[in-house]
């Protein structure tokens, strides 16, 4: 029996990494792949869809409920973010930058594990400021697009780039490119003309890169590891300017008939909250990950 309730809890453990994972697909300023890496999912999803048909029935039932908390957590968070989040955006992009702080220091022991030097050090300087400075550039330069099946294609391959490359944060071009709002509004609505486009582009991504992914992590395991480290670090810093900071403009305190003071207090109290549950969590995964 003790098994058993050791396995229904695995079981719900993953679903809960599932639905973080699927949250974090879609949340500005960070990925699915840095959430999957985070719950020590990514290397078993990549190592699976590189060699898909290896072991391939325990694989499915191993990422079953992991694949049912992703669709969870999409569809739930989308609808969450047509009710708060455009309004209070920075403040919830503070509960997720405090959940990557708090979860920083496993990252940090994950990627030494077969050892770091000079050059894995300067990978993930590099990595951090590279994307930093990407991200923050293409805020102010990247144009709108239409709507329509081709562009929802795209939008899901970078939702799976997203979970191939961790750091990437696929929502964060999404907002550039006007499309985030009705990409949340479409799956929310269980607008198909939405979600089909968005599921062929997010598995055709997914399945061509994994093995590559797949090789590159076998052969430079510490290199691949600081590269994601560092772009962790730097998707979380570029959505200061591009996110958090304009809700302090005159502007995004109209918008969130908040003052200066209450959105700070406010921001902060979600980034501390972020950072309790990441700890919290982390315990839950010390304890029963095999």
């Amino acid at each position: 029996m003790k098994n058993e309730a050791n396995s229904s809890k695995d079981w719900f453990i993953r679903l809960l990494k599932g639905a973080a994972v699927g949250i974090g697909g879609i949340l500005p300023g960070l990925s699915g792949g840095v959430l999957a890496v985070i719950f020590g999912l990514y290397d078993e999803i990549i190592s699976f869809l590189g060699n898909i048909t290896k072991n391939f029935l325990q694989n499915v039932r191993y990422f079953l409920p992991v694949g049912i908390g992703g669709i969870i957590g999409v569809v739930i968070f989308s609808a969450f973010v047509e009710k708060a989040f455009g309004q209070y955006e920075a403040m919830f992009t503070c509960l997720f930058i405090g959940f990557v702080v708090g979860t920083f220091p496993s990252l940090w022991k994950t990627a030494g594990e077969k050892g770091r030097n000079t050059v894995d050090i300067s990978i993930l300087v590099i990595s951090a400021v590279g994307l930093t400075l990407l991200m923050v550039i293409g805020g102010q330069s990247l144009t709108q697009l239409a709507p329509g099946f081709l562009t929802w294609v795209f939008s899901g391959a970078l939702i799976g780039l997203g979970v191939i490359v961790p750091g990437m944060s696929p929502s964060n071009f999404l907002i550039y490119f006007g499309l985030y709002e009705k990409m949340s509004a479409g799956i929310s609505s269980f607008d198909f003309s939405v979600i089909i486009p968005l599921v062929i582009g997010g598995l055709l991504c997914v399945l061509l890169l994994a093995k590559l992914a797949d090789w590159l992590f076998t052969r430079f395991y510490s290199k691949m590891y600081h590269f994601i480290l560092g772009m962790v670090i730097g998707s979380s810093l570029a959505i200061f300017p591009t996110v958090i900071l304009p809700a302090f403009s005159s502007e995004g305190l109209a918008a969130s008939g908040l003052s200066f003071t209450l959105t700070l207090v406010f921001s902060l109290i979600m980034f501390v909250i972020g950072v309790i549950f990441s700890y919290w969590f982390s315990g839950i995964e010390e304890k029963y990950s095999k």
